[in-house]
């Protein structure tokens, strides 16, 4: 999900904004991700594939016909022509209207075309890009589309560029939690431990190791644990007599668990006088 990073009155008073940053009409960017260059090539040679093999059944089945009525060469040739229009533009413009910007390629590599300002894409953006497939995907085998992906950052190609459109990338990875409980081992030294004055920088360099310490070598491991206890003993009392890494995962698990506590205990209070905070004084009417 796009997520904005300016809010209207802070964005109107920015003049930079990334190449890959997108600005709606309320002057709010939102942080989106489009599909690059391999994601869209990927997808876009699964949708030709499926709209040559389309193509290709239905000659087969013209053939077939023709050949069973007997029809002239003339009708056989207007029979085919309309059958590639169909699965080269047709096909392609009414599933990007139906699926909302999104085809069997693009469902493939978590991709879904969108309007330069984010917004759904309609049928006249799929009726062009379609219309103009036809030049830079068909008629140069593709060539033409890769040479101009590869001049803009959305890499978009000829097609987005008239339709105003790019792709965007949707899927993305999972987020792993890497949050620990307080050890067993440290129980009894969580209920009277005080880690509140532990900056908050060194807090987010402990997260960070211990996010990453699986995939650390052993001394790596113990050497970074080791720095990261002497910086944070300062801020720690009492300091039980454990390992250094396992001291890390209480001060992180205490402190995280206090500061959820915290924020509980003020959304209690703030529900519990949500009613006097917003009623008007002096009864005055709601209008």
């Amino acid at each position: 999900m796009a997520q904005p990073l300016l809010g209207p009155a802070a964005a109107a008073h920015s003049l930079e904004y990334n190449d890959e940053q997108m600005v709606t009409g309320e002057a709010v960017a939102l942080d989106v991700r489009p599909a690059g260059f391999i994601l869209r090539a990927a997808g876009g040679i699964i949708d030709v594939l499926l709209s040559l093999g389309l193509f290709a059944l239905l000659a087969v089945l013209i053939s077939l016909w023709i050949g069973a009525v007997g029809a002239d060469p003339a009708l056989t040739q207007a029979l085919l022509l309309s059958a590639l229009v169909f699965c080269v533009v047709v096909v392609p413009t009414a599933i990007e209207t139906v699926m909302r910007g999104r085809s069997l390629g693009k469902l493939a590599i978590g991709a879904r075309i969108v309007r330069d300002d984010g917004g759904a894409a309609s049928f006249r953006h799929a009726f062009i890009r379609a219309l103009t497939g036809v030049l830079e995907i068909y008629l140069t085998v593709g060539g033409l589309a890769v040479i101009v992906s590869l001049l803009n950052a959305k890499s978009k190609r000829l097609g987005d560029l008239l339709a105003g459109t790019y792709s965007q990338h949707e899927r993305v990875p999972r987020l792993v939690s890497y949050a620990q409980p307080v050890p067993p081992q440290l129980a009894g030294w969580a209920t009277v431990a005080d880690v509140a004055k532990l900056p908050d920088r060194v807090s987010r360099r402990i997260a960070q190791f211990l996010a990453e310490a699986p995939r650390m070598t052993p001394d790596a491991r113990a050497r970074h644990a080791s720095q990261l206890l002497a910086e944070a003993l300062p801020f720690v009392s009492p300091v039980p007599p454990v390992h250094p890494e396992l001291l890390l995962v209480g001060i992180a698990a205490l402190r995280r668990d206090r500061e959820f506590e915290a924020l509980r205990l003020e959304r209690s209070a703030l529900d519990r006088l949500a009613s006097v905070l917003g009623a008007l004084p002096h009864n005055f009417p709601e209008r």
